[in-house]
This record gives C-alpha cells, structure tokens and sequence, in this order.
C-alpha cells in the first residue's frame, strides 16, 4: 500500500492531521511521509534548526505507523502539490494552525489545494474528534462524471476500517432529483455491492431553509456520528453556482467531522 502523506506546519492543531494520518496509515498497513515546507523565516539559521527541533517531536506522536520525514523549501502549497504527485496513496491535512499551513487553508484555499492535489485528501480540524476509528461515512448523492474516483476512495477506507457507508440524498419539497443524480445513486449503490461494502441508502426530507445541501447533510451526519463526510471536491455542473461555498462549508463544518474528498 501506498503511504499516506501529511502536510503539517509544526503547530499544534497539525498534530490532530498528524493522529489521522497514523490511525489510517496503521488500518491501511501503510506509512506516513510527513512533510514540512519552510517559510522564509525558517530557511536557514536557529530558525531552521527549530524547526526540524519541532519536527522531531511531532514524529513522536506517530504511534502505529512507520514514518519518514521530508522538508522543502518554497511555496507550501506548491510543494505539497508537487508531493502528491509522486505515488502518495492519500493526503490528510489539519487545517487553522497558527502559521504555516494557515496562511491559506481557510474556506475557499484548502478547497483550492484539495482540488489541486493528485490524492483523495481527508480534511481535518483542531476539534475534529480523536482518532480511533472511521466510523460510518456519510456519502451524499452527487451527479458528477468523476464519482468513482470518490468511491475508490471511501471503497478503501470503508474495506480496511469496516465501515458502513450511508448513501445520503436530501429531498426538498417541489424539486426533482435530476435523472443525472438518480443515475449515480444507483451507480454508487450497485458500485458498493460489487467491492462488499456495507451501506444503505438515505432519504432525508428537508426541515431548514437554505440554498444548497450542505448544513442538512452535516446535520445528519453529526446525528448519527458519522466519522467521515466524503464529497467530490470539484463542483459538478448542475450545482456550480453554489459548490465552491457548500464545499467550503462542508470542509470548515461546526461539529468538526472529518471531510474526505476526491477530484
């Protein structure tokens, strides 16, 4: 198995990215490559010496996994594009550290590295819970083209840590699912079947008002303690108008639920 690439920037919200990627590099029977990229004030001197200080000790939270180090010098988000496209099996990120990695994944910059990278990336927060398991994932119903390489991912996740996956579709009153919609419901279903991953299918009425899908489908999922939330991270042409802020909600969601996403 591939390993599983951690992009951390050494504060102490990466470290909840860091417990991810070791509670799923072990139910993998992978590894991590944990990888920091120097901002200009740690490029050389004491300052770059911390840093790898730092590194050293966040290493020592990994617990069930083998681990290897990298360090780069440029712009992070570059970097750990370039990173993802030399054979990683997936990404996990932390995201609202106090430097490094936060000087952009908020809001519409983590979407933006999560589409850019080659990997499924698992998104994380500072209060996002401990790691234990994966939990059931909540996959809701989506039309785009691309959705196995979504499915590829949960697939994968759900095989080595048991999971059930709940196929979510959220009815509002008066609207019809396009058929485009209902096609990859079935799809997703019969897609399921054929790998032997337990899931069922959810239908939930709309009970709050609002333009896209998002708050229900976090509500739901924080209800039945989902441990995972898995979307597309590109916007699908039916919903384009609204995806780039449903995506940003569901990535920086309240409850702090893992967000799993594929391109």
């Amino acid at each position: 198995m591939k390993d599983i690439l951690c992009p951390t920037d050494l504060s102490e919200t990466s470290l909840k990215g860091i417990q991810y990627a070791d509670m799923l590099a072990a139910g993998l029977n992978s590894s991590v490559s944990l990888l920091h990229v120097m901002n200009k004030a740690e490029s050389q001197g004491e300052a770059r010496i911390a840093a790898k200080v730092k590194m050293d000790d966040q290493v020592s939270h990994v617990k069930q996994a083998p681990i290897t180090c990298h360090f780069r010098d440029g712009e992070f988000m570059e970097e750990i594009t370039r990173e993802s496209r030399t054979g990683h099996a997936m990404m996990v990120c932390a995201t609202h550290g106090s430097r490094g990695l936060r000087q952009s994944l908020f809001g519409t910059d983590i979407l933006k590295l999560v589409r850019r990278v080659e990997v499924p990336s698992l998104v994380v927060q500072a209060h996002s819970g401990t790691p234990t398991s994966l939990g059931t994932i909540v996959m809701p119903v989506a039309s785009h083209k691309e959705i196995d390489h979504l499915l590829n991912a949960v697939s994968m996740l759900a095989s080595a840590f048991g999971s059930e996956v709940h196929i979510y579709q959220l009815n509002r009153p008066g609207e019809q699912p396009s058929e485009d919609l209902l096609a990859n419901k079935k799809h997703m279903s019969e897609y399921l079947t054929k790998v032997g991953i337990r899931h069922m299918n959810v239908e939930d009425d709309e009970t709050s008002f609002s333009i896209g899908f998002a708050v229900q489908t976090i509500a739901y999922a924080d209800r039945i303690g989902a441990g995972c939330i898995a979307i597309m991270s590109m916007a699908s042409d039916e919903y384009r108008y609204i995806a780039d802020a449903e995506k940003e909600r569901m990535l920086t969601n309240e409850p702090g639920i893992p967000v799993l996403c594929a391109r």
